[in-house]
């Protein structure tokens, strides 16, 4: 029963993210999503459209949206006094300091995203032998990086899973050969993906992750709630 609106980046990120919501949505899109607004990369700032997606009374927010533009939706629904039941951003409008931060900790309260990685600032993988040896990598290659950025932990994960592949290529570096053992993948696990979430590929099914996990930000932390969601495509 839910009244959706969306905030949507006018360009290809932002209209298949939405693309994908109103397809996930089915045949409920329709009346569900109350209000959309867009807004181009090069805008100084999204305040006119907070304030009419505010005025549709949505209850649920969809904030579709990168970077400065991620941190201004969270503090002006805030500063607005707009109340969203749910509020929701995508993985990459995470980052503690570069994107929570110079929004408001405070203000990012109640946030909800999905990851498939291990939250760098969840406490339950500080002793995590995965999230270690991506520590030891980020502060040897990258010293001076945001450690909050799952970004980062996306990027090492991809740069983990490719090197698997030239290694399942054996001295064979074709490009039918690199292809077909890309689409070959299976059960591998990456240090930094959580526990339950393998990688598997095939001829018929190249999307390499296929779970997800929803988490909520409590104003200090990421935090993991309910299951992980298997079978996303």
């Amino acid at each position: 029963d839910a009244r959706i609106a969306l905030l949507i980046q006018n360009d290809d990120f932002g209209r298949d993210y939405a693309i994908g919501f109103k397809r996930g949505l089915g045949d409920q899109a329709a009346r569900m999503v109350v209000a959309e607004a867009t807004y181009e990369a090069t805008d100084p700032t999204i305040d006119s459209q907070i304030l009419a997606l505010k005025a549709s009374n949505a209850d649920a927010f969809f904030s579709i949206t990168l970077g400065k533009f991620s941190s201004q939706s969270i503090a002006r629904v805030a500063d607005s006094g707009w109340k969203p039941r749910d509020f929701i951003v995508p993985t990459s409008s995470t980052s503690i300091n570069s994107i929570l931060s110079p929004a408001g900790l405070d203000k990012a309260a109640g946030l909800i995203a999905a990851s498939n990685n291990k939250s760098v600032s969840d406490p339950q993988w500080d002793n995590d032998p995965g999230m270690k040896e991506w520590r030891d990598f980020m502060t040897k290659q990258l010293p001076g990086a945001d450690m909050t950025d799952l970004n980062y932990v996306f990027a090492y994960g991809a740069a983990r899973t490719i090197h698997q592949v030239l290694k399942q290529c054996g001295t064979d570096f074709s490009r039918e050969n690199i292809m077909k053992q890309a689409a070959g993948l299976k059960d591998f696990e990456l240090p930094v993906l959580l526990p339950s979430i393998r990688i598997n590929t095939s001829p018929e099914n190249f999307h390499p992750i296929r779970a997800m996990q929803l988490m909520k930000w409590d104003g200090k932390t990421w935090v993991p709630f309910g299951g992980v969601i298997e079978g996303m495509t």
